[in-house]
């Protein structure tokens, strides 16, 4: 199988920003959770406080004001679009999605590109996680978790951070808009935060 990062790998942004940003258009009072998302982004990023999965869940309390479900439907009639052209000439039925994205945002894809998906459990209707943020390590336990035995024949990010997927793959790419770089594993990141 092949084994893909989502954001700013197959998809041109990143889907977990564009949409709040859709959801605070489409909600007036999801935008009064702005000044929250702002501080808890300086705790996370500037002061080095908490994890990525503490930083998150508090981050997602603006789906406290959407409904979800409706507005990830339609978010992805708009955004489906955003899918990189090298990653349909590569699909295969049989592709993986990894990523740190919330799994109820990704989870339609599933039908609507013929994929399996795998990212973080956030509740839909408050922000609160189950497990970690799948990033990192985390993305090799749960890939460990739906596939024991799994072989992956290439796995495909945008990031090093990714490198410990990178390392269970027979070849790994990093992924530069719509090109396809030879994983370099001399890059990987040090300090990461998770």
């Amino acid at each position: 199988m092949n084994v893909f990062d989502f954001d700013k790998t197959i998809y041109h942004g990143d889907s977990t920003r564009d949409f709040i940003k859709y959801c605070m258009k489409r909600h007036p009072k999801a935008l009064l959770y702005l000044p929250y998302i702002g501080v808890v982004s300086l705790r996370y990023y500037l002061f080095h406080i908490g994890t990525k999965t503490q930083f998150k869940e508090k981050m997602y309390r603006f789906l406290k004001a959407c409904d979800t479900a409706q507005d990830v439907e339609a978010f992805w009639k708009k955004n489906l679009s955003g899918i990189k052209a090298y990653y349909k000439k590569l699909h295969r039925d049989d592709d993986l999605i990894i990523s740190a994205s919330p799994e109820f945002l990704l989870k339609p894809l599933e039908k609507k590109l013929r994929i399996t998906v795998i990212a973080s459990r956030v509740n839909p209707a408050d922000g609160t996680t189950t497990g970690e943020n799948c990033y990192h390590e985390e993305k090799v336990r749960r890939f460990r978790e739906l596939y024991p035995d799994g072989e992956i024949d290439a796995f495909y990010s945008d990031s090093y951070s990714d490198e410990p997927l990178a390392l269970l793959s027979k070849k790994a790419y990093i992924v530069k808009g719509e090109s396809l770089i030879d994983w370099d594993f001399s890059q990987h990141k040090k300090h990461l935060r998770t």
